[in-house]
């Protein structure tokens, strides 16, 4: 049997990591087609779990106590290789987790001191990914962490798909405050904070693709920091060598907890799709409201088609993956 198997998932969030969803898969393989060349490669798409798909290629983890977004120090990290580092800002600023929700005190100063420590250990390239903050401070706590840091000679990717503004009806405040719990009278609480800001820092970048991402980070970022949008899934895939890992591949496996409308958006399993040339491309899932092919996939497996049992499928994801690896082995790697 010629050709290894790339296994290349995003994570199934509220239930495993990606480097777990990989593992499910290739263990599922090998028990079906014993020898098989199996390699996991585990993806993000720049929001959380992108530090995680980094050090399963090999950075190393750096961890730091930080302050979390409502002042309560919380044990985050980012990952580090040679001089590039990866910052998430759901690692030290994240949504997940935070009860009660503090949409209009959360704060982004723990990404500021996650950038601070990569710096300091001699980073010069810092990956900032920007999915899963609870704040819509503008990044303005993140700024003032970083203060006396100079990023002139620093190279920052902002990985993110989103293309908000920081103002406006499609600003920052107005479309994800209300998901970080702000109410109507909070979001122009929120969208007054977020002008002043820009009339302080200055509004070259307030309309800048990007800016309205994790509450307006990005606009700090882009304005500040010099930083450099690029897709998120894109970012990513460079810096765990997709491309390098992709050569003699007979098939693709990527995935993620539900193949839906979003996933067309810049989520990993179209990324991966995309990236992988004439390889044909198959997906895990916990369930799939779309065409696979309207993705870029050439089909699609999904939990549900094993265990109808949504609760199930929450408790035993693992087994269940394995059980769909197997199918895949007898659909697409048979001699």
């Amino acid at each position: 049997m010629t050709g290894h198997v790339l296994v290349a998932p995003d994570k199934f969030k509220g239930s495993l990591t990606a480097p777990r969803v990989a593992d499910a898969v290739a263990r599922g393989l090998r028990e079906a087609v014993p020898g098989l060349d199996v390699r996991c490669l585990p993806v993000a798409d720049g929001g959380d779990g992108t530090v995680d798909a980094a050090i399963a290629a090999g950075f190393t983890r750096v961890g730091r106590w930080v302050t979390g977004p409502v002042g309560k120090p919380v044990a985050a990290s980012f990952a580090v290789r040679g001089d590039t580092a990866v910052v998430e800002v759901a690692a030290a600023s994240g949504l997940a987790g935070l009860r009660p929700l503090a949409p209009l005190t959360a704060t982004s100063r723990g990404t500021g001191e996650l950038l601070r420590s990569a710096l300091d250990v001699g980073c010069t390239r810092i990956v900032l990914g920007v999915g899963g903050s609870a704040c819509t401070d503008g990044g303005r706590g993140m700024v003032e962490a970083l203060e006396g840091y100079d990023f002139a000679s620093i190279d920052v990717v902002l990985a993110s798909d989103v293309d908000n503004p920081l103002l406006g009806p499609t600003g920052a405040a107005a479309v994800y405050g209300p998901q970080k719990g702000a109410s109507a009278a909070d979001v122009e609480v929120l969208e007054e904070r977020l002008r002043a800001w820009a009339d302080e820092v200055g509004h070259e970048f307030a309309d800048t693709p990007g800016a309205g991402a994790a509450g307006g980070i990005g606009f700090a970022a882009l304005a500040l920091l010099g930083a450099r949008r690029r897709p998120g899934i894109e970012v990513v895939l460079d810096l765990i060598g997709f491309a390098d890992a992709l050569p003699g591949a007979r098939l693709v496996i990527t995935g993620e907890g539900s193949l839906d409308a979003q996933t067309r958006h810049g989520k990993a399993p179209a990324g991966v799709a995309a990236a992988s040339g004439g390889v044909p491309v198959v997906a895990v899932a916990g369930r799939c409201e779309v065409e696979p092919a309207d993705l870029g996939l050439t089909c699609a497996y999904a939990l549900l088609d094993v265990e109808p049992d949504v609760t199930r499928c929450f408790a035993e994801p693992e087994r269940l993956l394995a059980e769909l690896a197997g199918r895949i082995a007898g659909d697409w790697l048979e001699e």
